[in-house]
């Protein structure tokens, strides 16, 4: 697909021709700023560079950290309360890049459930969308890897829990697990491995994010309406658009101040709000913590894989069937990663001929399900293993499956969605112009 038609990069003075001509970053830099966004974005558009400032903030303070911790087991904990103590401004560093890493996770999953909302997964975005998966994949082991890092009680034990995961893959298990400690079990190894990788992915995902970006160069930017950006002439570019700035940079970096307003009042009034008293103890590997749990922002995958146990008549059938190789453990843990997977084939689940969710009323119903249960399989995640908790973990985790596997492709056979405006310019008039031309509302499909 053509990129959308917009003005190109004129240099004017001899220093902008010079450059242009050797490095047309000027260039660039220009169609970044300049290129057609739909003038109908509302606020759930914002995202993107709340995670962008996320991330080069991490990157950031990561690298001072860097500069005052040892990676040692027996020094790393020691190191940590150095830079807490005695380190000018050094507990608001390492206060930001904690809670930094929460804040990159709400706009994460608010980014996600707006792109399955709206329908940003498909036709011509799908690779836009995988980059995405992707990217988040490798939050979630950078942040893995980071919490690690303390070494305190919960960090040591929840590492030795995760890891242990990997053993459970048949036959290849234990080497698995051994590879990844570079040990029998977590320790020095350990350490030195999960820093440095620690250190490299941010740099691996920021190539990533400049990727995810440059795929808006071709495909532009999905909306709410879900009506592609007219692109047969300029005129009908400039009545569906406006250019990215002055417009969205101004829209986008109001919505950071604000945010960012709430998120330094987290982090100078309630900054361990998020995190586990027990982490502020040195590991000890003979004292495990009453109840182990991660953070918050891997609690629902964690319910998931707390969820299908050996009770589960799923896993007894497939542990039947499979000759007792895949057991409870390694179903988990199948279940776990396959709650991503089905995540990264909505493209190819979602049969429906309408982009957005806004024309689609029964999706709407369903998507808000699977919101709630998002949210409640992280709550549940937190809760302790036995009671009615894991019921509700699992009734939660089939609710999931079930949404991206069966309800996304029968709702396209099924459902009658609403008309979606034949253009952005007659959304946009219909919700920002009261006037005789407001656009009418919305009716069912023939």
């Amino acid at each position: 697909m053509a990129g959308i038609p917009h003005d190109h990069y004129e240099p004017k003075t001899r220093g902008e021709k010079w450059l242009e001509s050797r490095l047309p970053i000027l260039g660039l830099l220009h169609s970044t700023l300049t290129i057609p966004t739909p003038k109908n974005l509302n606020w759930m558009w914002i995202w993107g560079i709340v995670l962008v400032f996320t991330l080069l903030l991490q990157i950031v303070t990561g690298i001072v950290l860097v500069m005052h911790y040892v990676p040692h087991v027996d020094k790393a904990f020691a190191s940590v309360e150095h830079i807490m103590r005695n380190v000018n401004g050094g507990h608001m560093i390492r206060y930001f890049h904690m809670n930094g890493a929460s804040l990159f996770f709400v706009a994460v999953y608010l980014h996600i459930f707006r792109g399955l909302y709206y329908g940003s997964y498909k036709t011509p975005r799908e690779v836009t969308w995988i980059i995405g998966m992707l990217i988040y994949i490798l939050m979630m082991g950078t942040a893995f890897m980071g919490y690690v890092l303390p070494w305190g009680q919960m960090s040591f034990h929840g590492t030795a829990v995760i890891t242990g995961l990997f053993g459970a893959v048949p036959f290849i298990g234990e080497g698995l697990q051994t590879w990844l400690l570079g040990a029998s079990a977590v320790g020095q190894p350990a350490l030195n491995r999960f820093f440095s990788l620690h250190y490299l992915l941010p740099f691996v995902i920021l190539g990533l994010v400049i990727v995810h970006i440059w795929a808006f160069h071709s495909t532009g930017n999905n909306n709410p309406t879900g009506v592609e950006v007219r692109r047969t002439s300029k005129e009908e570019v400039e009545k569906d658009t406006l250019p990215f700035w002055p417009y969205f940079v101004i829209k986008d970096l109001f919505a950071l101040a604000v945010i960012m307003t709430v998120f330094m009042a987290i982090v100078g009034f309630m900054p361990n709000y998020l995190g586990h008293p027990d982490n502020y103890i040195p590991a000890n590997p003979l004292a495990t913590p009453a109840h182990i749990v991660p953070e918050w922002y891997f609690l629902p995958f964690y319910a998931i894989l707390r969820a299908f146990d050996q009770d589960v008549w799923l896993v007894i059938a497939v542990n039947w069937l499979t000759f007792g190789i895949v057991d409870a453990k390694f179903f988990g843990v199948l279940a776990m990663f396959g709650a991503i997977v089905v995540m990264a084939l909505a493209p190819w689940l979602d049969t429906s001929s309408v982009r957005s969710g806004r024309y689609r009323p029964m999706f709407k119903y369903w998507f808000w399900l699977l919101v709630v249960t998002f949210i409640v399989l992280m709550w549940v995640g937190a809760m302790p293993a036995d009671g009615i908790y894991p019921y509700i973990a699992l009734i939660a985790s089939t609710y999931w499956f079930a949404y991206f596997l069966v309800i996304l492709p029968l709702l396209g056979v099924l459902e009658k969605p609403e008309v979606p405006p034949n253009t952005i310019e007659e959304d946009f008039v219909s919700h920002y112009h009261e006037d005789d031309g407001v656009a009418p509302a919305a009716t069912p499909a023939e």
